[in-house]
């Protein structure tokens, strides 16, 4: 009878216990979905009050209020990455929509990177972690709800939008949304802890065990986490610079080009809200630009429809373009002349600037960041 009541009283002590975490939990849990579903929901009506001031302003708007929101709704899948559907199109079948405007997911992952920071921080401040006690849960909770808070409003948009005339793909819906919400809210929360390891490590004690023995020989290795971070920077600035020279390069072909391009913009649309939303359009392509730019300086180039290859080296006869002032900086086609080949020394550049930093690296190595790296990983905990 001892030894029953003894294990019905540690039973009873462990069922306590559960519910104490529990009760812990759920607060900073119900913070954090809350914070998701408010990043979703800032996002979304930030895209209805564009979309709509433009229905309005508009001297010959194609439907009404309902198919503006539909449309803001699509945008903002759009801005995430997932691929859309044109229903009306020209020809008469499902037209895809699958040029992701790279400014539209800036206020995304803001949003979504400033709530899982603040959760993480409430999760650290009201734990009282980040005391040397070792990593705990707090931001695992964290960036669970805020990917799960967001990704609800997210399906909910989804839906909305598969009614309207861009209806989303949802293969793209569902691989696009959560990665950009996992990458995003994981940067919050790991800026939340001082950009340290503390939030891997707590991650990786929800892993199985498998895993985190691999992950560990990995951390376990001489210097890895500065030598990671040194080549990540070094990548960093490398890609930095040659996206900035694609942007140069667009630049110099908009003013050579800049005739073209005026006309192009006047033969879109009459009135100012439709010259207004044009430029916005513009405006929302110019990164893609810059990214086609730092292609075409690469060597590979684009192309234009179906083979249709422009590169420093030749440019294929394009397709019979539409009047687009960003297309207008399209090289001409024929063999590449000296100025085309100019544009090789972007990646000379970018190369250059991998090899400053690869080398600056190296040299704070040998003076004794090495050791520091190493005693860094040493103190983190992955069991």
């Amino acid at each position: 009878m001892a030894g029953v009541t003894q294990m019905t009283v540690r039973r009873r002590s462990s069922l306590s216990l559960l519910l104490a975490r529990l009760r812990d939990r759920s607060p900073g849990l119900t913070a954090s979905l809350l914070a998701g579903a408010l990043a979703a929901a800032v996002g979304l009506g930030s895209f209805a009050v564009l979309v709509l001031v433009l229905w309005i302003s508009s001297p010959y708007p194609d439907s009404g209020p309902g198919g503006a929101l539909h449309v803001a709704a699509a945008l903002w899948l759009l801005a995430h990455g997932a691929d859309l559907v044109r229903t009306g199109s020209l020809s008469g079948g499902p037209a895809p929509v699958g040029v992701t405007p790279l400014l539209l997911l800036v206020l995304p992952v803001l949003l979504l990177h400033r709530a899982a920071r603040d959760a993480a921080a409430d999760e650290r401040e009201v734990d009282g972690r980040g005391s040397g006690e070792g990593p705990g849960p707090g931001p695992v909770v964290a960036l669970a709800g805020v990917v799960l808070g967001y990704l609800g409003v997210g399906a909910a948009a989804a839906l909305y939008a598969s009614g309207g005339a861009l209806r989303p793909s949802w293969v793209w819906v569902c691989v696009c949304v959560p990665v950009v919400a996992t990458v995003a809210a994981g940067a919050g929360v790991w800026t939340a802890y001082g950009r340290t390891g503390e939030p891997v490590y707590s991650v990786l004690n929800h892993l199985p065990p498998w895993v985190r023995r691999r992950v560990r020989r990995l951390l376990l290795v001489p210097d890895f986490p500065s030598r990671l971070f040194a080549a990540g920077r070094a990548a960093g600035a490398g890609a930095a610079v040659l996206v900035g020279g694609g942007a140069l390069l667009l630049t110099v072909s908009l003013v050579w080009h800049g005739e073209a391009a005026r006309r192009s913009f006047l033969q879109l649309t009459e009135g100012g809200s439709g010259q207004f939303a044009v430029l916005l359009l513009c405006m929302a392509l110019v990164p893609n630009a810059a990214v086609w730019g730092a292609s075409y300086a690469l060597g590979p180039g684009f192309t234009l429809g179906v083979g249709h290859v422009v590169s420093p080296l030749s440019s294929a006869p394009a397709p019979l373009l539409p009047p687009f002032p960003l297309l207008a900086a399209v090289p001409d086609a024929g063999a590449g002349t000296p100025l085309n080949w100019a544009a090789g020394v972007v990646p000379l550049v970018a190369g250059v600037t991998v090899g400053w930093f690869v080398g600056g690296a190296a040299a704070g190595g040998r003076g004794g960041v090495a050791g520091e790296g190493t005693s860094g990983v040493g103190s983190g905990r992955t069991g």
